[in-house]
């Protein structure tokens, strides 16, 4: 069955998630649509308005930029996996299901603030597990606080994932106060850069301000979910708490640091429902940041537990919703 080739580690399965990742962004090169307009098109937060700037209006620059993005980032999801041993076997489970995550929403299959949050939330994740039984100051959280920083001046709704290192420093560490204020220093860095360089350029730095506000707390359009993005965002979330119920319950039997790595993304995920539902300005771009909690859940489970059958339906209806919802984007 589907989840059973995916599962193998060899240039097969390698080919497989290339054919995936060009059938599930099939529909973006195709139809070629107008970039989906939304508050963070209007009022760009300074680094992703430079590079809209740069790309221009047509959709094909967007749509390549962002799929070499998502390519990064599954390197990065399988790399994090092999470096943390968050799943004690060798497996591309967590690049496939980001794949067909980002494919459940095409309207956002073009370049969108939240591809490029994406990729530094991951390097803040593996700064952070970096820190783990580091001797004396780990300054692995200012470099964390840099990277969320950065990230926020793409796609503003990542300055809320700050309290990430937070968590992370009372999971790993001691309790340190150096640690938390040199982190808190690193997530404002960047802006205070940002404003050097508008007062620099004669801009009026309240700009900035006022941007970034309107960021956070600007009220988006509501997204138009379909019948079947409706019933595979309902399947998804029904796979994901079967899988973070299976984690709990054999939590107790692995290594502390894939223990901790473990519990620092369930944090990342309840942060991303959170910001969702609670905060005005996000939409169904989070799923670009709660798509990396979530890929390595339901790799767990579906590397781990022992009812193959149960696994397999369920990755193998996924897999079959995800791409009905691209093929029928066309029409």
């Amino acid at each position: 069955m589907l989840l059973k080739l995916f599962k193998r580690t060899g240039p097969g399965a390698i080919s497989l998630i290339i054919l995936t990742l060009l059938a599930v962004w099939a529909s973006a090169f195709i139809s070629l649509r107008d970039r989906f307009s939304l508050y963070f098109d209007l009022d760009s937060m300074p680094l992703y308005g430079l590079l809209s700037s740069l790309i221009g209006t047509h959709p094909l620059p967007g749509i390549f930029f962002s799929l070499i993005l998502l390519t990064t980032m599954a390197f990065l999801m399988v790399s994090l996996n092999t470096n943390l041993v968050l799943i004690n076997e060798r497996t591309f489970l967590p690049a496939l299901i980001y794949i067909l995550l980002s494919g459940l929403f095409p309207q956002y299959q073009l370049m969108n603030p939240a591809v490029f949050a994406a990729m530094f939330l991951m390097l803040a994740i593996k700064r952070i597990m970096e820190s783990y039984r580091v001797a004396g100051t780990a300054y692995n959280f200012f470099d964390a606080g840099i990277l969320i920083g950065i990230g926020s001046l793409f796609y503003a709704n990542l300055i809320w994932f700050g309290f990430l290192i937070i968590i992370g420093i009372a999971l790993l560490r001691t309790g340190n106060l150096k640690e938390i204020g040199i982190s808190f220093i690193g997530l404002v860095t960047p802006f205070i850069l940002t404003l050097g360089f508008y007062y620099v350029m004669g801009k009026d730095p309240n700009e900035l301000l006022n941007v970034f506000v309107y960021n956070l707390f600007g009220k988006t359009s509501v997204y138009a979910f379909t019948t079947l993005t409706i019933l595979a965002i309902l399947f998804a979330g029904l796979s994901t708490t079967v899988s973070i119920f299976y984690l709990i319950t054999v939590m107790d039997s692995k290594k502390i640091s894939s223990r901790k790595t473990f519990l620092l993304l369930l944090w990342l995920f309840f942060i991303s429902l959170t910001v969702y539902f609670a905060v005005p300005s996000a939409s169904v771009e989070i799923m670009w940041l709660a798509g990396i909690p979530v890929s390595y859940f339901l790799s767990h489970y579906f590397v781990f537990v022992r009812r193959k059958l149960v696994s397999e339906i369920l990755f193998s209806v996924f897999f079959i919703i995800v791409l009905l919802i691209q093929v029928l984007y066309l029409h």
